[in-house]
């Protein structure tokens, strides 16, 4: 059975950053016949609820950072990125949450360092390993558009 790995929000599980979750039904039964392996670095390396992060480019370089403290909070999500991956070397599919700043495969919000918006086309931070380890990946929705149950 091929595996993937999806953000566990997705599953129903409440690890938002308020605390909620993002129940995909129709997204499960998609995936039916693959091994699900959940997700979030963010509620695994800040604990949930937690201030909202955005996906912030300065001089090229995208980070995230917390929008309580205006720190820079890559760095535990790419580690726990690292390690996901190294324990999970035979994903097939990676399925992030939409606009995620950590999970978004093509759509987060990238701001610059004075909070404009630059695009909404951005990738987050776990989803941009799996892109480089050559995983397919896809955001949620549009994985779900791209499907449909028979």
């Amino acid at each position: 059975m091929k595996k993937v790995a999806l953000s566990a929000c997705l599953l129903g599980c409440t690890c938002r950053y308020d605390g909620d979750d993002n129940l995909n039904e129709n997204l499960l039964q998609l995936l039916a016949n693959y091994e699900i392996i959940p997700f979030c670095p963010e509620d695994h390396c800040f604990g949930t609820p937690r201030p909202t992060m955005d996906l912030i480019e300065n001089f090229n370089i995208i980070s995230a950072v917390s929008n309580e403290s205006n720190e820079d909070i890559s760095e535990p999500i790419r580690t726990y990125a690292k390690i996901f991956f190294k324990n999970n070397p035979d994903i097939a599919l990676f399925i992030g949450k939409d606009r995620s700043p950590s999970c978004a495969v093509r759509s987060g919000k990238v701001y610059d360092v004075e909070k404009k918006l630059l695009h909404k086309k951005g990738t987050g931070l776990m989803s941009e390993l799996a892109l480089e380890l050559g995983i397919e990946s896809y955001d949620a929705e549009v994985y779900e558009g791209m499907h449909t149950l028979k």
